[in-house]
């Protein structure tokens, strides 16, 4: 077996989206949004199977773009073969696409960062009139956390809000809040099962498809032994919000 086509059979085995908030965020978000015919930009790395996902449900165009060559080259990899999914590097701030080019733009656990107010600037520049941003953002369940939890954000480069601010930074930045979901609940199930899927996995994997999943394993196994171990399920949420861009 090739190991393009091994590749792909895998992710459709075990349909992996090692993201927070896994399969939860693209399920609720379909099952409130027609996508059939829409131009879908994606943000962010990890996210093959969520444009899987999207063209299985007649999504006319879908865009991954990814702000490193490691996730470019990985994201081309898991992806080879196909010919309606295209996966591009950009600054997710600075983007080389016209205004006005996305009926809807989704990002999962990847604009929570300390550029988000200019990626937000950016989605809403690219978005149609009333386009569509999915976004799932990590956050802070609690105003104040403690020093680990503030490392696993600074090690990671993440920025997370209090959840009770996040509709806030959405509003300020041109969108009107349509939907929103606590997935909080749902990064317990995140962590233990996509990491025992990729451990039990490890061992079917050649040489150069655990380079490629490297990253991501050492990864997982940082950040699920603070949540899992040393009680970050206490601070650590995950939050889904669906806005439509507003009309000046």
């Amino acid at each position: 077996m090739s190991l393009k086509l091994k590749n792909r059979r895998m992710l459709e085995k075990n349909r992996f989206i090692f993201l927070p908030g896994s399969g939860f965020q693209i399920t609720k978000f379909l099952e409130g949004m027609a996508v059939k015919g829409k131009e879908i930009l994606i943000i962010g790395s990890n996210s093959e199977e969520i444009a899987q996902i999207f063209i299985e449900n007649k999504a006319g165009k879908v865009i991954i773009i990814v702000d490193d060559n490691d996730s470019l080259l990985r994201s081309r990899f898991l992806l080879s073969g196909s010919n309606v999914i295209s996966v591009i590097m950009m600054e997710f701030s600075n983007t080389d696409f016209k205004d006005s080019s996305f009926d809807i733009i989704y990002a999962q656990a990847s604009i929570s960062r300390l550029d988000r107010r200019k990626i937000l600037k950016e989605i809403k520049r690219i978005l149609k009139p009333e386009g569509i941003i999915c976004a799932g953002e990590v956050v802070n369940l609690e105003k104040e956390v403690p020093l680990f939890i503030q490392n696993l954000r600074d090690n990671s480069e993440i920025d997370a809000p209090w959840t009770n601010n996040l509709n806030e930074i959405y509003l300020n930045a041109g969108f009107d809040i349509i939907a929103e979901e606590d997935l909080s609940h749902r990064l317990q199930n995140f962590y233990r099962e996509n990491s025992a899927l990729l451990n039990d996995n490890k061992d079917e994997l050649t040489d150069q498809e655990k380079s490629y999943y490297k990253i991501i394993l050492n990864k997982m196994s940082h950040e699920s032994n603070a949540y899992l171990n040393l009680g970050g399920f206490k601070f650590m949420g995950f939050k889904m919000i669906n806005g439509r861009k507003r009309l000046q």
